[in-house]
């Protein structure tokens, strides 16, 4: 039989893990690698329920695994050594789990690479340890454009805009991955569960001075406190200071479903050790002009559902981002734009240096890539 091999966190066992674990074993004979309790707070920043020691004897428990182990190494490919002495002939990953980098992996070494379809078994619910581990319903944020204008050393050369669409918990987004992580978790400490009924302005100006208290040396941008307190779609004015002086909302349900159909994020490798995306800036008012431009012309195309405009323009705000911090990026990741330019209208990254998502708009389906939902 044909060996397969998988490898996750599997924190609190659940249906969904084991029909997960079934359709593996639909291809051969099942081995499972399980991130260490060590390599989990690292990515996520938060402990496991359950201990590697106990998610080991659980799922070496089940009939369908034939063999499993707690993965020896660290990060996003901690189950490498473990891989190469196994000598699959599939490795099987969840369609979140999936990245360019393990199947490229996976290419090196001629191992067969198969996305699960996620399909719950019987008419049992789908299930997800996120959901389970507790009823937070605090969502993420994208920026579709603009970012960075909500640093004061940039938007006092040129006021402009960023654009945010508000995003339901649905995945666990690795921690610093351009999703809002920091601004979320200190709004977990406000609010445990979601964000309260009231003003929503109010709210992110409340969690804003939380997560930026007198004597914080460097103030996290006001875009993340708003982008996940207010719902649907939302264009921030910036002029020069740390709040916007200006918030317009769309929360029409047909552009919301139309974005939410059109955007395709797929997960990129940690970012280098030492990173620093501050390094060999080059801010000036043609470049921060350029961005703000862009910005608008985003938000022109997305209310008309003008998915060409709108694919044109995300580009064109992400290269004025990278013209502005070029250590945004890396060739891994201009590599990985370019095997996929072909097939989509437009691009930007989410996780400065890796760590988050590329982040395509596209009227196609993007094979292997994983969708939001936009809170209304």
């Amino acid at each position: 039989m044909k060996k397969v091999f998988v490898s996750g966190c599997y924190d609190m066992l659940h249906s969904g893990h084991v029909a997960f674990f079934e359709e593996a074993a639909s291809y051969g004979q099942l081995y499972v690698g399980i991130g260490s309790d060590k390599t989990i707070n690292e990515l996520k920043a938060r402990k496991t329920i359950n201990s590697d020691a106990e998610r080991l004897y659980m799922v070496k428990s089940l009939r369908v695994v034939q063999d499993a182990w707690v993965n020896k190494g660290g990060g996003l490919l901690d189950f490498l050594d473990e891989l190469k002495e196994l000598q699959p002939d599939i490795f099987f990953v969840n369609a979140d789990g999936h990245t360019p980098q393990k199947e490229a992996l996976c290419k090196e070494l001629n191992i067969e690479y198969v996305v699960s379809k996620r399909v719950p078994h019987g008419n049992l619910p789908v299930r997800s340890t996120t959901a389970l581990r507790q009823e937070c319903k605090i969502p993420y944020r994208i920026d579709l454009a603009g970012g960075w204008h909500d640093q004061p050393y940039v938007s006092k050369y040129a006021a402009g805009s960023v654009l945010t669409i508000c995003i339901e918990p649905d995945f666990e987004f690795n921690d610093r991955s351009g999703m809002s992580t920091s601004s979320r978790k200190k709004a977990i400490e406000l609010w445990q569960t979601d964000i309260p009924d009231g003003d929503k302005e109010k709210l992110a100006k409340t969690l804003f001075c939380f997560e930026n208290p007198p004597g914080t040396n460097y103030v996290s941008g006001s875009q993340d406190s708003l982008g996940i307190t207010m719902p649907g779609l939302n264009k921030y004015l910036y002029d020069g200071g740390y709040w916007p002086t200006d918030i317009q909302r769309v929360q029409i349900p047909e552009v919301l479903d139309w974005i939410e159909e059109r955007i395709w994020m797929i997960p990129l490798y940690p970012r280098h050790d030492n990173y620093d995306v501050l390094a060999n800036t080059s801010i000036d008012e043609m470049r921060v002009q350029a961005l703000s431009q862009a910005t608008d012309e985003c938000w022109n195309a997305l209310q008309q559902k003008d998915a060409e405009a709108v694919g044109r323009a995300m580009t064109k705000s992400f290269n004025a981002q990278i013209a502005m911090f070029p250590n945004m990026v890396s060739p891994d990741i201009m590599e990985q734009i370019e095997n996929y330019r072909p097939n989509v209208l437009g691009w930007k990254v989410s996780g400065a240096g890796g760590g988050g998502y590329l982040i395509f708009f596209s009227e196609n389906p993007i094979e292997n890539a994983i969708q939001i939902r936009i809170r209304r």
